[in-house]
């Protein structure tokens, strides 16, 4: 198998832009996650997703050898207007009639240009759930739990600054394997054996391990391997998101991106596929441990054979803050589903010292109650 991908050629032209005009009024709809509608802030029209000239997309799989030898249908593939951040390296689509705005991942001022990309289309996207104000409150809520976080920090945060909403890049893949092993089963026994203590002649049980060879065969098939597309954030703030109510995708519809924004995918298909193999491959040597069974496992070898590989690219909606906090950037984010929260957390080098203070004073108390009560 190839290890990466060869460039695809780059059109110069966007094929399709996120603009839903009212039908009303003409002005661009967005979504609105409170319910689950295209809404026009100007006069103040609905309209449901799917409805409309926009069209639907089926949320299937898509064959991930075909993928790779770039054979995939041209209909599976679009050209989209992105902007890199020079400062951190983000990858995101802009609406064609911005022309600067600040980086969502680390605020950094970032002014657009013409470049376009040509992509693998998502299939599938989990609407947000949550407005800004709810994102907003999770995240407030979650800093005013971090005691050793600077006040000036918190309230900074609390004044109300936007957070972005922005559908994050995942693949998913799916495969069916058979997996050969050789191995050992481990089993305790004990054996009793005199020792002498104290000038006493002593019995006691000694464990020991009896080893069996073992082979067999497991098999597993897999759903939905979940592997981050970007590398923007850092991934133990995404894998803290989780977990994402995958069973709630629904095929992908670009209304769902109305006043949002999406990242580009910078983890090409074949490395996510490294990333899901390793995950399966820990999945199968625990598959192949119950299977030995027995106290103690040994594992020799295991051979597997990954058959029918499919992948999907979805968006993940995620609401996210950048600080700049006395030269600083601290990032936020808020599981746009669940308001769950992750962040760089700052520390209070004043409020650790006043910590570590009262923590000395309560000990001395403790110790002069102790030895005064002897």
């Amino acid at each position: 198998m190839t290890e990466s991908l060869p460039p695809l050629p780059e059109p110069v032209k966007p094929e399709v832009e996120h603009h839903f005009p009212c039908d009303q009024c003409g002005a661009d709809y967005r979504f609105d996650p409170k319910s689950g509608q295209l809404v026009c802030d100007h006069c103040g029209h609905t309209e449901h997703v799917g409805a409309g000239p926009w069209g639907h997309a089926a949320l299937q799989e898509l064959d991930f050898d075909a993928a790779v030898a770039h054979r995939l249908p041209e209909v599976e593939m679009a050209v989209a207007r992105v902007v890199s951040c020079p400062n951190c390296g983000a990858t995101f689509e802009f609406d064609p009639a911005t022309h600067a705005a600040e980086c969502p991942f680390c605020a950094t001022p970032v002014v657009t240009d013409t470049g376009t990309t040509r992509v693998i289309k998502p299939k599938g996207v989990l609407p947000f759930a949550l407005d800004e104000p709810a994102a907003h409150k999770a995240m407030t809520d979650w800093l005013g739990r971090l005691w050793f976080a600077p006040s000036g920090l918190k309230d900074y945060a609390r004044k109300g600054r936007r957070m972005q909403g922005i559908y994050v890049p995942y693949w998913t893949f799916d495969a069916d394997t058979t997996s050969d092993y050789r191995g050992e089963r481990g089993v305790i026994y004990y054996e009793t054996r005199t020792v002498m203590r104290d000038g006493k002649a002593v019995q006691e049980q000694v464990a020991r391990i009896r080893w069996f060879p073992a082979a067999g065969r497991v098999r597993r098939f897999f759903d939905d391997v979940l592997v981050l597309a970007a590398t923007s954030l850092p991934k133990k703030f995404t894998d803290a998101l989780e977990p994402w109510d995958l069973p709630a995708l629904v095929p992908y519809q670009p209304q769902f991106l109305a006043g949002f924004r999406a990242e580009g995918y910078t983890v090409e298909l074949v490395a996510g596929y490294q990333e899901a193999r390793a995950h399966m491959a820990r999945v199968i040597e625990r598959d192949v441990r119950f299977d030995i069974g027995g106290d103690q496992q040994r594992i020799h070898s295991i051979q597997t054979d990954v058959r029918d590989v499919t992948f999907k690219h979805i968006l993940l909606p995620v609401w996210l803050a950048a600080y700049k906090y006395r030269g600083e950037t601290y990032r936020f984010v808020v599981n746009g589903r669940t308001g769950r929260v992750q962040g760089e957390r700052p520390w209070s080098a004043w409020k650790i010292a006043v910590a570590v203070v009262l923590g000395a004073i309560v000990a001395g108390a403790a110790g002069y109650i102790i030895a005064h009560s002897q």
